[in-house]
């Protein structure tokens, strides 16, 4: 188990400045497309949110009609999460999704917003591996990260909480391809004022 000690210790001032579920426009309309998707497809299940965080994703997407479970690996984080949504199921638990019981269900899709960029590269690809074998052939999968413009390239930066690393798209639609995820759609975004100091994709796939 990957654990958070700089969320723990900032989870209160990040429910202050955070107090909804995206911070952008094209945030909402992606999670809100994402949901579409998965109510769309055939594939049943529940929808696992990677790094849920204080859990307002988790709720927006149960909102919209999902079966859904958050997990995040900071106690602290899920703490919030528990107590702003009590109806809710979360769970403590990192990427790799090994102390996720699903009671046999399976996992109709997976949504990771800015939760993978604090996965080291080299292990990606076991992540992403993992979620495969755990998914059938028609799942949804949505990842968010910080982008960086160099052609190829990982690149670590100075995240104010832990450490972090930005991911060209190219890159990251090759790591999900190569796990067997299909990229549908990805956006791009410049950087902007407030939180968004880099460029951040969007990538939304569908298991092959």
């Amino acid at each position: 188990m990957v654990h958070q000690p700089g969320y723990d210790a900032l989870a209160d001032l990040y429910a202050d400045m955070f107090p909804a579920s995206s911070t952008t426009p094209l945030e909402r309309h992606v999670v809100a497309a994402f949901a579409e998707l998965v109510l769309d497809s055939a594939v049943g299940g529940v929808v696992v949110d990677v790094g849920c965080g204080i859990g307002h994703v988790t709720a927006d997407l149960a909102h919209r009609g999902l079966d859904v479970i958050g997990v995040d690996p900071s106690r602290e984080m899920l703490a919030i999460a528990r107590s702003t949504y009590p109806g809710l199921r979360f769970d403590h638990d990192d990427a790799f999704l090994e102390a996720t019981d699903l009671g046999g269900r399976g996992i109709a899709a997976i949504i990771a917003r800015y939760s993978l960029i604090h996965v080291p590269p080299t292990d990606i690809p076991d992540v992403l591996a993992g979620w495969a074998a755990r998914t059938v052939p028609g799942a949804v999968l949505a990842v968010a990260a910080q982008a960086t413009d160099e052609a190829g390239e990982v690149a670590e930066f100075d995240h104010a909480v832990a450490r972090a690393w930005r991911w060209h798209p190219d890159r990251l639609a090759g790591a999900l391809a190569t796990a067997g995820f299909d990229e549908m759609w990805r956006t791009i975004s410049r950087p902007g004022p407030g939180f968004h100091r880099f460029p951040e994709v969007h990538v939304v796939a569908r298991r092959r």
